[in-house]
């Protein structure tokens, strides 16, 4: 065992004892949390049009900050673009990421340097806490890739910009430069594809143990390593030991990813956003990942049920409830107040508070009431795939409310298949029904004749691929939208689609 290895572990067990006392005390944690931020806060033009000084506790600020998205937030925003301080937070950000916006554009997310402290600690902790957990330490001796974002920054009245992975990569530690890849140079190439090729270059001759991005182009990383070598990805890096996810659900990948390596690997789920690093997986044996509690984030949730109602309830940690899907509201030491983040969450265990991601509150099907979010397609296409020899690489779900005449609406499934299924028609059936099992509301909707049987278009291979670099977003941080509520996706991809094949 290498000396780097050992103070790993050691490093470890440290991170693990401190993380234990936040997580044991959760709502002293956020007491303490929410005390700063509102005492920071207070000195900033934000603050004082909303009469910090006079929040003394949670119900305070509640009715004194009501909740915001980005474009409701934009004007305080639009003034520390321009380069004016002490607006959100004291000060000036360090960075502005850059992320894809929704009404107006690109969005600019301030970074402080204490956010940002947080986000690079957070990756750091969720490693060292897989290796406190196994014991596990000598992949910290290897190679290690993170499939991100060029990490060339522009400038923005002095302040930097850049999207988060690129802004992330300017943090690695010294002690881990060594084992970094890609290079550089690689890694500020701009066009993905050129990019993806070059890593293949750089790294299959090397020993890799930790690979790191979003499951698609990970997987899409992987295939181009196994058309150059020939060769399984686990034969190629014998000692590949970690797979470190965020963004989507790794599940309907993992079957695909199993076969590309030869084998199963660990994975670790992380919840980081330019708004703020929230979670991460802390157990291999149990579901959900740590709600991070002591990292300058003060938490509120809405449940998604009553998010769009006038009445909608605020509530905090103490008030949530196992198995209920809700909207992340969050307030950050970046000068984010109230913020409604867009992800919808659901709790897994209280103790300790354990998450998974469940969605976006704007990606769903509810064009005829069923509220269908992205967790149940996502695994209704895990058991219609387990339970038939269907492969598949990627897909998305949309309403058709308008089907020719005579026939019921339904919801498209457009899918990218690696393999067709033998039996369409069984494959289908399962699908619907393990959606019906999950929403009782499309159940109703089936049994009512108001909707029928889903369907399914198939595309072709690598036409997903071929979508998002027409529509400009190919590349590591960019995903695939899984379900919506209109056709905008659906129609674009059916550009790709291909016939079913007949019985």
């Amino acid at each position: 065992m290498s000396l780097k290895s050992v103070a790993a572990k050691v490093f470890a067990q440290f991170i693990a004892r401190k993380t234990s006392r936040w997580a044991t005390h959760p709502f002293d944690t956020q007491k303490k949390v929410f005390k700063e931020l509102i005492n920071k806060g207070a000195r900033t033009k934000f603050g004082k049009d909303h009469e910090f000084v006079s929040i003394h506790s949670y119900e305070d600020f509640a009715a004194k900050v009501p909740i915001r998205d980005y474009e409701e937030l934009k004007p305080y925003v639009n003034l520390v673009v321009e380069g004016q301080p002490d607006i959100l937070w004291p000060g000036k950000p360090i960075y502005f990421a850059k992320t894809s916006g929704t009404t107006s554009g690109a969005k600019y997310i301030p970074i402080t340097q204490g956010s940002i402290k947080m986000q690079v600690e957070a990756s750091r902790n969720a490693i060292l806490n897989y290796i406190h957990e196994t014991g596990r330490a000598d992949f910290v001796d290897g190679k290690m890739i993170f499939l991100q974002g060029s990490p060339l920054l522009e400038d923005k009245n002095g302040i930097k910009l850049g999207r988060l992975s690129g802004i992330s990569a300017h943090y690695v530690p010294n002690y881990l430069q060594k084992n970094r890849l890609p290079s550089w140079e690689t890694n500020c190439i701009e066009d993905w594809e050129t990019k993806v090729n070059q890593i293949v270059e750089e790294t299959k001759d090397e020993d890799m143990t930790v690979i790191a991005g979003i499951p698609s182009w990970v997987q899409m990383y992987f295939e181009r390593l196994k058309e150059k070598t020939n060769r399984n990805i686990g034969e190629l890096f014998q000692n590949f030991e970690l797979f470190i996810f965020g963004g989507v659900n790794y599940e309907p990948y993992r079957k695909k990813f199993e076969e590309l390596i030869g084998r199963r690997v660990a994975s670790i789920e992380l919840f980081p956003a330019s708004e703020g690093f929230f979670a991460y997986q802390d157990s291999q044996t149990e579901k959900g990942m740590l709600l991070l509690l002591n990292s300058g984030i003060f938490y509120e949730f809405i449940r998604v049920d009553e998010f769009f109602n006038e009445d909608r309830k605020r509530l905090t940690l103490q008030d949530v409830e196992l198995n209920v899907d809700y909207v992340m509201i969050i307030s950050t030491n970046a000068g984010l107040w109230g913020y409604n983040l867009g992800d919808t969450i659901r709790f897994v265990s209280l103790k300790p508070f354990k998450i998974i991601v469940s969605g976006r509150v704007k990606h769903f099907i509810s064009a005829f009431g069923e509220h269908v979010i992205a967790k149940e397609v996502e695994e209704a296409m895990m058991t219609a795939t387990q339970k038939t020899d269907a492969k598949v690489n990627e897909f998305t779900v949309a309403p058709q409310i308008t089907p020719v005449e005579g026939e019921l609406p339904y919801h498209e499934w457009l899918i990218e298949f690696e393999k067709m299924p033998s039996d369409v028609d069984r494959f289908v059936q399962i699908l619907d029904e393990a959606l019906q099992k999950q929403n009782s509301y499309y159940y109703d909707l089936i049994e009512g004749k108001v909707l029928q049987r889903l369907k399914i278009t198939p595309i072709k291979e690598g036409g997903f691929r071929d979508y998002m670099k027409s529509i400009g977003k190919l590349g590591g941080q960019n995903k695939v939208q899984r379900l919506s509520n209109d056709r905008k996706v659906a129609d674009k991809l059916s550009n790709f689609k291909v016939n079913l094949p007949k019985n």
